[in-house]
C-alpha cells in the first residue's frame, strides 16, 4: 500500500530514463530534404512573414567569431576547438529555442540516436518524465518502481541541478542526457519542493527501466484499475482488467490515472472506446491554421448505462492520461477526483533530417470533446482531495478513499 502511495504522491514530452517518444501523447514521423544550401547569405523574404531576413548577419558573426575568439582559460572544456558541424548544430538548436517551446527540438545525431533507443524500448536511467512548468524543470511523474520512485522523487519537484550543474538554462534534452547513464551509476539531483525552505540533494542510483502497466484491486465492492501508462500493449491489459471487473459482479469502476505521464493516442482513444459509442469523439486535434480533426470511438460500448466511474488524477496525470480523463467526464459522465492534471495537451512530429539529425516539432494542439483545451492548465477535478506527505507516512489514501465513498453514495 505505502509503495503505492508514494508512486501516487511522487509525481513533456520527454522522459529521463524512459521511452521518450510514446509519452508525447501522439507524434508523427516524417522524412525531410535538405534545406536549399544556396540559401545563405541571401536576403530572404519567408511568405510566413514580412520581415526581411538578411542571412548576412549570421555569417558576420560566424566569421569574427573564428577570427576573434579566446578561450577565457587554458586547459578547460572551453579551450578545445569547437567544429563548424557543433556550431551548426547549435545553431539550428538556438532557432529551435527561439520558439520557446520545450517541446519543439533539433537533435543531434547522438541525441537523435538516444531518443530512437528510447522508443525501441533499449535504456537505463532513473525512471522519471520531465518537463517544463513556469520556466523550470520539472518532474511529471517517477515511474513506480523505478530508481526515481525508491528515492523518493515528487510530482511538481523542480529540478534545480544535476550532478551540480545548474538547469536554469538547460533545454530538456540536455537534462536527460545527463540523467540518464549507465546501470549502477549514480546521478546527483538537487530538487526544489514545495514546503521546504532548502533544496534537498538526492542521489539516483540508476537502472534498466522496466515501464509497469496496470494493477487491479477490489476494496469494499469498488474495482479498481491503477494505469500506469499508455503503451503499445495497454488496450490488451486495460481489456484484461475490464474483464477482471466484469467477473467481480460490481458496477462501481475507477481508474486511477494518478502519477500516469501519457503515451500512445491511439491506446487512450481504444480505452475510451470501452465506454462510448461509436463515433462520439475522444479527442480533439487543433493546428495552428484553425483546422483540426477529432479522433473518435471506435465504439465497444460495454457497459452503456450500467456503470458508476470515477477518474483519479493529480499533477502526474498528462498527456494521453488527461485525454483518456476528459473523454470520460465529458461523454460519460465520469467523476475526476484528486487535484489539477499537468496539462501536457500538445502534439508533436519527428521529422528524420539529414546526417542522423532530426527535428521534432510541435505541430498541434490537444483539445477535449467539448473543445477544452488541455495546454491551457491541465483538467480540474470535480472533487478536489489533496494527498500530503503526511497522508503517505500514515499510510492513508484520502483521494482514493473520497472517490470509493463518492461511487457507493451514488
Amino acid at each position: 500500500m505505502k509503495n503505492s502511495l508514494l508512486k501516487l504522491y511522487a509525481l513533456v514530452a520527454l522522459v529521463a530514463g524512459l521511452a521518450a517518444l510514446s509519452f508525447v501523447g501522439g507524434l508523427y514521423v516524417g522524412e525531410s530534404s535538405s534545406p536549399d544550401q544556396a540559401n545563405a547569405g541571401r536576403v530572404i523574404n519567408f511568405n510566413s512573414s514580412s520581415e526581411d531576413v538578411d542571412f548576412n548577419l549570421f555569417w558576420e558573426v560566424w566569421n569574427l567569431l573564428d577570427s576573434k575568439y579566446v578561450p577565457p582559460t587554458v586547459g578547460t572544456t572551453t579551450d578545445v576547438a569547437i567544429t563548424d558541424q557543433q556550431k551548426l548544430y547549435s545553431a539550428i538548436q538556438g532557432l529551435t529555442q527561439a520558439y520557446g517551446d520545450p517541446y519543439t527540438v533539433f537533435l543531434p545525431p547522438k541525441e537523435a540516436k538516444t531518443f530512437e533507443e528510447d522508443v525501441s524500448g533499449n535504456f537505463e536511467g532513473v525512471g522519471i518524465e520531465i518537463g517544463v512548468r513556469d520556466g523550470f524543470l520539472t518532474v511529471i511523474a517517477p515511474l513506480k518502481g523505478t530508481p526515481a520512485d525508491r528515492a523518493g522523487i515528487q510530482a511538481g519537484d523542480i529540478i534545480l541541478e544535476v550532478d551540480g550543474k545548474q538547469t536554469a538554462t538547460m533545454s530538456i534534452d540536455d537534462a536527460i542526457d545527463l540523467i540518464r547513464g549507465e546501470k549502477g551509476t549514480v546521478v546527483i539531483l538537487t530538487i526544489g519542493r514545495a514546503g521546504l525552505d532548502e533544496p534537498l540533494d538526492i542521489p539516483v542510483t540508476r537502472d534498466q527501466i522496466n515501464v509497469p502497466s496496470i494493477e487491479t484491486e477490489l476494496r469494499d465492492r469498488v474495482f479498481i484499475i491503477s494505469l500506469y501508462n499508455f503503451s503499445a500493449t495497454s488496450p490488451y491489459q486495460f481489456r484484461e482488467a475490464l474483464r477482471e471487473f466484469v467477473q467481480a459482479r460490481t458496477d462501481k469502476l475507477i481508474i486511477d490515472l494518478r502519477g500516469n505521464p501519457g503515451g500512445y493516442l491511439e491506446a487512450s482513444i481504444d480505452m475510451a472506446s470501452w465506454f462510448m459509442p461509436s463515433g462520439k469523439v475522444v479527442v480533439k486535434e487543433e493546428f495552428g491554421d484553425g483546422s483540426g480533426e477529432s479522433y473518435r470511438s471506435k465504439g465497444y460500448d460495454i457497459f452503456k448505462d450500467n456503470l458508476k466511474l470515477a477518474v483519479l488524477i493529480n499533477g502526474g496525470s498528462a498527456s494521453a492520461s488527461e485525454i483518456l480523463a476528459g473523454a470520460l467526464q465529458e461523454q460519460v459522465g465520469a467523476t475526476l477526483v484528486g487535484t489539477r492534471t499537468f496539462g501536457k495537451g500538445s502534439v508533436q512530429e519527428l521529422i528524420r533530417l539529414d546526417g542522423g539529425t532530426s527535428l521534432k516539432v510541435t505541430i498541434a494542439r490537444w483539445l477535449t470533446p467539448s473543445g477544452v483545451s488541455i495546454s491551457d492548465g491541465g483538467l480540474a477535478p470535480d472533487i478536489e482531495v489533496e494527498l500530503t506527505q503526511e497522508d503517505i507516512l500514515a499510510d492513508s489514501d484520502p483521494q482514493l478513499d473520497r472517490a470509493i465513498e463518492h461511487l457507493n453514495s451514488l
